[in-house]
């Protein structure tokens, strides 16, 4: 049999329900609040922030490749020089057909540097004569205003002055034998002038003895 019950207790029961679910929910909450206090949650992690790309480097200019050394030419200084070193080894029996055959070249095909060649030949059969024929090619060489005999020309003046000192040093050495041949002729006149004046000391005493004179002394 249902039985009624009157408005004030059902607000009363209904009061307490509230109340008690409010305490419920309110314990709940203060036991979640000491978990979390005893077990903190970590932090996210940092993520680092992005950093800007480098510039480019900066661009270098880079010097040219340097050239590749030029050959030397086969009518050049360094050519000219080894002709010199090969010459300088010939016997005079190779040196005299090399004159020949330079000094043969006809104008029509001759260059300066052949002039040399015949310059430096010249120089090494040490004759006088050969110096003074070799020193108007140089100065034919150097007057001459050409590409091909401007590039010998501090070679030819090199020469140039070694042929002059050469024939310098000559000159005095022809002097100084020609003073030694000049001594050497006094001296023997000189001698035969002595030994006559003994032959008259030998008569004279050969006389004061009597007209016997003494045996001949041997000539020294």
């Amino acid at each position: 049999m249902h039985r009624d019950f009157p408005p004030q207790a059902l607000r009363r029961c209904l009061t307490s329900t509230v109340a008690g679910a409010a305490l419920l929910l309110a314990g709940a909450a203060l036991l979640l609040a000491g978990c979390a206090a005893q077990h903190p949650v970590a932090p996210p992690p940092l993520v680092p922030a992005e950093q800007p790309a480098p510039p480019p480097p900066p661009l270098i200019d880079l010097p040219p490749p340097p050239p590749e050394p030029a050959r030397p030419r086969a009518d050049g200084p360094n050519a000219l020089l080894a002709y010199a070193d090969r010459v300088r080894s010939m016997t005079p029996q190779e040196l005299v057909p090399e004159i020949a055959r330079l000094a043969e070249i006809p104008d029509s095909q001759r260059v300066p540097f052949n002039d040399l060649q015949l310059v430096v030949a010249l120089g090494q059969t040490h004759l006088a004569a050969d110096v003074q024929r070799a020193q108007p090619l140089i100065q034919r060489v150097l007057a001459d205003a050409s590409e091909a005999a401007h590039r010998l020309h501090p070679i030819a003046r090199l020469l140039a002055a070694r042929y002059a000192e050469q024939r310098r040093v000559e000159d005095l050495l022809d002097r100084q034998s020609q003073q030694l041949r000049d001594s050497q002729r006094r001296i023997d006149q000189l001698n035969e002038r002595l030994e006559a004046v003994r032959a008259i000391e030998r008569s004279l005493t050969s006389r004061g003895h009597g007209g016997n004179p003494p045996p001949a002394q041997p000539k020294p």
